[in-house]
Order: structure tokens, then sequence, then C-alpha cells
């Protein structure tokens, strides 16, 4: 009787012993107090745990080119509309203008004009959010305007508002033969 009773108390103590450990892993893992995860350890066998209040941070951390490109994404299918730059419908650069707004970042409102503006970035260091300039299919100027969707260098894919076959805001790849053979250059203003 005696040996069981011992025994009963040194499985308290290494029961204790595990809780104290988890309780100390709990803390740093989520940086809350020990007393926010467990309540009580009571003297005898049992030990009351309440529900932990713990709030866990985002694994992925969204950049505002994230944001920016998700913004662009939610107006997938909006009209191409002619000097369009509201969400009823865009022109290429009013699109761009639009999205950029939203952010309280200022950018040219005539595809034209992006051609001296921002900082040139080599095509293969391309960042999501980094606009792509192309030149105009029937003059020697800057006439079209989009936003790195997703970075691949020359295969990169670009959000912006086409008067192609979509006639509205879509997703393209930098590999399309209209776009690759019109492409001029990237810039970032982010």
């Amino acid at each position: 009787m005696a040996q069981s009773k011992k025994t009963n108390i040194l499985w308290t103590i290494a029961a204790t012993c595990l809780l104290v450990v988890a309780l100390l892993y709990l803390k740093q893992a989520y940086q809350t107090p020990a007393s926010a995860v467990a309540t009580e350890v009571v003297k005898q066998d049992t030990v009351k745990v309440k529900e932990p209040k713990v709030e866990i941070a985002p694994l992925v951390k969204t950049t505002k080119a994230d944001s920016l490109i998700d913004l662009g994404m939610q107006h997938l299918g909006t009209p191409y509309i002619a000097a369009g730059n509201g969400e009823d419908g865009f022109d290429c650069s009013g699109f761009v203008h639009f999205v950029f707004k939203q952010f309280n970042i200022q950018v040219p409102r005539s595809s034209i004009e992006f051609d001296q503006f921002g900082t040139e970035v080599a095509i293969d260091k391309v960042q999501k959010g980094d606009i792509l300039l192309f030149l105009s299919p029937t003059r020697n100027e800057i006439g079209h305007v989009g936003i790195v969707s997703e970075a691949d260098s020359l295969k990169s894919n670009f959000i912006h508002a086409s008067s192609g076959e979509a006639m509205g805001v879509t997703v393209s790849s930098l590999t399309t033969k209209g776009y690759a053979d019109r492409f001029v250059k990237a810039i970032r203003v982010l």
C-alpha cells in the first residue's frame, strides 16, 4: 500500500513536470503567458486545462504587391472601354492607374507617359507589381501597359485591360506573340 502511494506521487510529479514542459513550450511557441493556457494544477491526480486563448499570425505575409494584384484580380472580366478608368470599364492605363491609386500610389493616366516614369528593371529581375510597357500596335510609342501578376522573367504573367480578344481585364503571358513582339521594358514603382 505504501509502495502504491509512492508510485502515485511519482506519477503525479512526472505528469506535473510534463505539463510544465508543455506549458513552457506553448508559452514560447505562441508567446502567450502560461496562465492563459492552463488555469490550475490540482495537487491530486488531475489537471484542469482551459482552452488556450492564442492568436496565431499568418504564415505568409502579404506584401503591397500581393494586395495590389489581389485587387486587380477582383476586376477580371470588367469590360474594356476606351478612356475608361472606373469600375464600369477600363482602358489599359486607366486600369493600372485605378489599381495603384487604391494604394495611394500615383502613376500616369496615359500609357505613353509611363515611358519616362518609374525605375527600369531588367526583365530577369521583374517582380510582382512591376509594370510592363508595350509598343502600340499602330505607332512606334508606348501604347499598352499591364501589371506583373506572376514574375518569371520573359514568361511572366500580367493583368491588364485588353482591347484585344478578351475586351476587358484579363491575365496574359508575356510569351503571347502579340505581347512578346511589342514588349519594351519593365518599370518598378513600388
